[in-house]
């Protein structure tokens, strides 16, 4: 990234404390993903942090990504014992998966309390980076608007227990980065996906970026979408080609680029312009799954 990156704000400290200071409390913890960027969007302080806890992983979004590349994240995961799921935390189906995850992952802590006569309450934190689904899979799972959500980085607070049945509880907690990101991919995948404050970024600059990753990824989608943009156009026009597409001409013929990039952000975001992957699992793992 050309821009510095205000990366780690205050109140992640904050919030890393708290999930410390709950961990004795949890039994496994839930971890979400984003699933057009898993590696950007897993805190590797998570490894450290939940070492000594069972662990879910939870790729949300997936109807956002490529479903090929979706299919190979899990059988990575699988490989490295990790038990994950495809899920979109919207959707119909997300509180009978999340749920079904869930006990497969405590059914030995359950079982071994059970033949002590305990019936147990497993209790669940729900963790992962700013704006991956936390809380509106929280509320879904819930069956009502139980946790806070926006979509802006940050917004969930507090501790918020959500009781889902008489012997499961889950733990929302605020979105976690990490002190200090080394990889400029992954902090611009994570700008890509929203998870870092676009206040601190430069649109233009970061939508021009998203654009020429676009070209490569899914170009006949992104030529669909924004007609006066071609394999031809510079990766120093593009962002005026998509302005043009859209009329976003001010007074004296000048293109509107704040608008335009605006318009490639939200519309990435949400799924509009192609249903594209920004990763791929570890080479060496797309071999073994071959074998």
């Amino acid at each position: 990234m050309e821009q510095p990156i205000n990366w780690y704000p205050g109140h992640m400290a904050k919030a890393r404390r708290m999930l410390e200071d709950n961990l004795r409390l949890i039994d496994v913890v839930c971890e979400l993903v984003d699933a057009r960027a898993p590696e950007a969007s897993r805190n590797p302080d998570f490894d450290a942090l939940f070492q000594n806890k069972t662990r879910v992983l939870l790729m949300n979004k997936s109807d956002l990504a490529d479903p090929a590349t979706n299919k190979r994240w899990i059988a990575y995961y699988k490989q490295k014992g990790v038990e994950a799921a495809e899920i979109v935390s919207t959707g119909a189906n997300a509180r009978a998966q999340t749920v079904r995850l869930i006990e497969r992952a405590s059914a030995e802590q359950v079982k071994k309390l059970e033949e002590k006569g305990v019936k147990k309450t497993v209790r669940v934190l729900v963790a992962g980076i700013p704006n991956v689904g936390k809380s509106t899979l929280i509320n879904r799972v819930a069956g009502e608007k139980r946790a806070q959500t926006g979509d802006k980085p940050g917004v969930t607070k507090g501790k918020q227990w959500v009781k889902i049945t008489p012997h499961l509880e889950l733990l929302d907690s605020p979105g976690l980065l990490w002190p200090k990101l080394g990889d400029d991919t992954l902090a611009e995948h994570l700008a890509f996906l929203g998870s870092i404050n676009d206040e601190i970024l430069d649109l233009e600059t970061l939508a021009g970026r998203l654009l020429q990753t676009l070209r490569i990824l899914a170009p006949d989608a992104l030529f669909a979408r924004y007609k006066k943009l071609t394999a031809d156009t510079p990766d120093g026009a593009l962002l005026e080609a998509v302005a043009r597409s859209r009329g976003f001409i001010v007074k004296g013929g000048e293109i509107d680029a704040e608008r335009a990039a605006r318009i490639v952000l939200d519309e990435y975001r949400a799924g509009k312009i192609a249903k594209v992957s920004l990763e791929q699992p570890p080479k060496e793992e797309d071999h073994a799954e071959a074998q």
